[in-house]
């Protein structure tokens, strides 16, 4: 049984095996090892490193199961695998956005949010996260190609889950570059699917689907399309109480009456604790001052919008649909 103090002192050191791993991200390493075992001394010439640095960093990651040491020599796990960009799942883009600066200055200024519940980032961009990235554009394209990569792995653990041939207009609101939308038309053949977000967001998006149309617009401000079903992926998550009481307000006012209101999102647990879970709630808060929910949460919230929480779907992953209807 582990002492409290050795827990204590295991959690405190708790962030050096991240950190290493956005750095081999950021080097690329994972896309220097092929199906051979490669020595370190040629991989860190690969990867502009130092040897001796980079194996004892390679050592505390295959601790938690990221690479492998093999006759004095490195290979993959499966878990290494998912860091190479090539790969269909990658993960290597998610990584690399949480080695951006906009994450350092953030969590660094911790402390900030504890004492006055806002988000961290105010202490060095008053105007928020999005501002900060709207100012930073090679940040922000690579918390685009992250959350591009992200949803690729969502993507069919959703589509398994769920099945959407039942609905004839499919809106995705806060939808991104739209990977998810055409993905769920594919798995739809009859249904038509309208993409919802900002213009500089759909400017970028993939639109070519031939049921597939783009509006650009604010979910603050502007009106939302006209759909039977809505789909807002790891939106409300951004938002504190109030302002996802506006989103889903605005998809309330827009949807047709028999509507159903789709949140995707990793969802805290009613009873128990969740690690996982519980990291994101904290990074949503010192981020954008959003936060994670249960489903009680999402109940008090969709009852408040006009919604009636109907259920809640497994996906096999730590994303959930939680579904709703128009009350």
């Amino acid at each position: 049984m582990q002492q409290p103090h050795d827990g204590l002192f295991a959690l405190a050191h708790g962030w050096i095996a991240p950190r290493c791993l956005h750095v081999i991200a950021e080097l690329g390493v994972a896309d220097h090892i092929g199906e051979q075992p490669i020595s370190v001394e040629k991989l860190a010439s690969a990867c502009g490193a130092n040897a001796e640095a980079l194996e004892r960093m390679l050592r505390l990651l295959a601790a938690h199961g990221v690479f492998a040491a093999q006759v004095g020599a490195w290979v993959h796990t499966p878990s290494s695998r998912l860091l190479c960009a090539e790969h269909p799942l990658s993960m290597r883009p998610f990584v690399r956005l949480l080695n951006q600066p906009i994450y350092h200055k953030a969590s660094s200024a911790l402390e900030h949010s504890v004492r006055t519940g806002a988000p961290a980032v105010e202490t060095f961009e008053p105007r928020g996260g999005w501002a900060y990235l709207s100012d930073h554009p090679e940040e922000a394209e690579i918390f685009n190609q992250a959350m591009t990569a992200k949803a690729a792995g969502d993507t069919g653990a959703v589509l398994n889950a769920y099945d959407f041939t039942r609905f004839t207009t499919i809106a995705d609101i806060g939808a991104g570059r739209g990977h998810l939308l055409r993905a769920v038309l594919d798995a739809a053949p009859t249904a038509r699917g309208v993409l919802f977000d900002l213009p500089d967001v759909i400017a970028a998006a993939d639109v070519e689907h031939p049921r597939l149309t783009a509006q650009a617009g604010d979910f603050f401000s502007d009106s939302l399309p006209a759909a039977d079903a809505y789909i807002l992926m790891e939106v409300l998550h951004d938002w504190s109480d109030r302002d996802a009481i506006e989103i889903l307000s605005a998809v309330r006012t827009a949807a047709r009456a028999d509507a159903t209101l789709l949140v995707i999102e990793g969802l805290l647990p009613d009873e128990g604790t969740d690690p996982v879970a519980l990291s994101m709630d904290v990074m949503m808060l010192f981020m954008l001052g959003g936060r994670e929910r249960n489903p009680s949460q999402f109940r008090g919230l969709f009852n408040e919008a006009g919604f009636r929480l109907k259920r809640v779907v497994d996906t096999g992953t730590r994303m959930r649909i939680v579904e709703a209807t128009a009350s």
